[in-house]
Parts: C-alpha cells; structure tokens; sequence
C-alpha cells in the first residue's frame, strides 16, 4: 500500500476499546497509521487510545454506536473535517446475546438485536464511510466475521462447528459475509477492497474468554487485509491459514 503525500493513513476500527478490536487498532498503529477508535462508550474510547497514545501511537477516539444512525453521520462527519477521506475501515463491533438458547427456542427479540448491529449496523457504517474510502489510493474494507459463518464448515456434521447451535449469531455472520461479496462486486472496478476474516475461536467478552487464542492472535489476519497491496483479494474470506470455505 502507498503512503498518501499528505501523512499517515487514516484507519477507523469499531468496537476498539477492548479485545481484538483494540489489537487491530494497536497493531494499524504499529504500522503507521493513525487510529480511529470508534466505540459506543466515548469514555472507554478515550481510555483506549490514552492507553495507545503511552505507547507512542497516533489514537482518536470517536463515538460511534452501529444502532444509532447519528452517531454514524457524525464519526463521518469528523473524519471529513478532520482528514478529508478514510484508507482503511475495520467492522471489529459485533454482539452475542443469546447463548444457551437452541434455535427452535431462541427469543426472536434476541435475533433481531444481534442483527441490527452485527448486520445492518455495518451496512450502515460501510454506507456511511464509504464516500470517504472512495478518496483513498487504497481504500481497504475489512469485515471480522466468524467460521460460525460458514455454511460449509457448520454444516457439516463431522465439525465441530456444527455443535454450536447459535441463530442469530451464526446467522449474523453469514449475512455479513453476503454482505462483504455484495460491496466488493459493487467496488470491483475501484481502488477499494472488500474482504470478510475469521480470528478464530479468541478469548473475548463475548465468549466469557472462553477461546484458546489471545485477542492479538486473532487481530493478525485482519491487519493482513487491511493492509494488503493492489494485487490483493477482494469479495474473499479468510483466516491466518488462508481462505475459509463459505
């Protein structure tokens, strides 16, 4: 990826404050960018980038909610003002609220939440920043799905996988990697890339830090993506071993 003449690359991650989000943003940092930590909680994106900013590292933190359409428009609006465009857009923020439920027994109320911010609150913040992305050398659109995602891998029986019976989640995720595909087909013919990544099973507050990998293990592959060179992917799937099934 080329260097803007005008500085640093400028690269938004949401759900920042903790987590493989945070190491996303730290590790966009560690690779010269300057970092927009986007967060429901302003108070915990200040932390997080006072945390980065010890280290050395160029944070911002911007209130950014995927479930309130203004806060979208303003993060945007500040980006404008502040950089004039966006090289790199990570969707890191998602929600899991329903585990222990079965899908023939799951409160649908449920699904719809972990769909409005897993699903339509990425759209919404892919539509919101793409003008900005449009003004890249190299725009890049990273999308942090889940091998929940996979229809292959879940729906084979001899995985794993298809022992977690989460619907809104696993759903979610399958929907966002449609998503990813129908952005990148759009974006084809730009200089912006779309791709969709697993982190693999990390230890997080999602999971009740459950995982068996660290929150910078699982950050690795979407800083790959999001840093990839003209050449790269686009509309693809991946994790640290290379592409995941759909």
């Amino acid at each position: 990826m080329t260097t803007p003449a005008n500085g640093k690359k400028i690269a938004l991650v949401t759900g920042a404050n903790k987590g493989i989000g945070y190491e996303i943003a730290r590790g966009l940092a560690k690779n010269g960018m300057t970092v927009l930590l986007g967060c429901r909680d302003l108070g915990r994106a200040e932390a997080a980038a006072g945390r980065l900013a010890q280290d050395g590292h160029a944070a911002v933190p911007v209130l950014l909610d995927l479930t309130r359409p203004e806060t979208i428009r303003a993060a945007a609006a500040q980006i404008e003002s502040t950089h004039g465009r966006l090289d790199v857009l990570v969707n890191n923020a998602g929600i899991a609220v329903e585990w222990g439920s079965k899908p023939s027994n799951v409160d649908l109320a449920l699904v719809k939440q972990v769909y409005e911010t897993n699903v339509f609150g990425t759209m919404a913040v892919i539509q919101g920043m793409l003008p900005l992305l449009l003004r890249s050398e190299a725009g890049r659109i990273v999308n942090v799905s889940s091998s929940l995602g996979s229809l292959c891998l879940t729906g084979d029986p001899a995985t794993p996988l298809s022992q977690f019976l989460v619907l809104g989640y696993n759903t979610s995720k399958t929907a966002l990697n449609a998503v990813t595909v129908q952005f990148a087909n759009e974006l084809r013919d730009t200089p912006v890339k779309v791709n969709s990544v697993c982190p693999g099973y990390v230890a997080t507050d999602l999971n009740g830090h459950s995982g068996p990998r660290t929150p910078e293990q699982g950050a690795r592959v979407a800083i790959e993506m999001a840093t990839i060179a003209a050449d790269g992917p686009t509309g693809g799937y991946f994790n640290e071993d290379g592409r995941v099934p759909w």
